[in-house]
């Protein structure tokens, strides 16, 4: 595990997060979030995590497959109510796997 990029990649989707919530906030009404949350949501973490991917230098399938696997612990906390929280695991869940793949880039890099 390459804890600089467990750092770094954690740092970016923290922020990319951030900057990308708080613009939809103020561009969508709240009303917008309660019919396509389920959609938006997972679509701007995907596109998080690509510009992540594509900032650290990662192989951005297998960074994109990250994502979405560290995006289920996130869903079930929507589901249960505490959506920041499954955000914070996601991240961290998110910054492990780039730092995983950060030194094994071979297993998930697809041509």
């Amino acid at each position: 595990m390459d804890r600089s990029i467990l750092w770094r990649a954690a740092a970016t989707q923290v922020l990319l997060v951030a900057v990308v919530s708080l613009l939809l906030a103020v561009i969508l009404p709240h009303s917008f979030f309660e019919d396509w949350g389920w959609l938006t949501g997972p679509a701007a973490w995907l596109g998080c995590a690509a510009i992540t991917a594509w900032a650290l230098r990662l192989p951005i399938p297998g960074v994109m497959l990250g994502a979405a696997l560290a995006g289920i612990p996130s869903a079930l906390a929507v589901l249960a109510g505490i959506h920041w929280l499954g955000v914070a695991i996601a991240i961290a869940a998110f910054a492990a796997w780039c730092a995983w793949l950060a030194v094994r880039p071979e297993r998930l890099r697809w041509t």
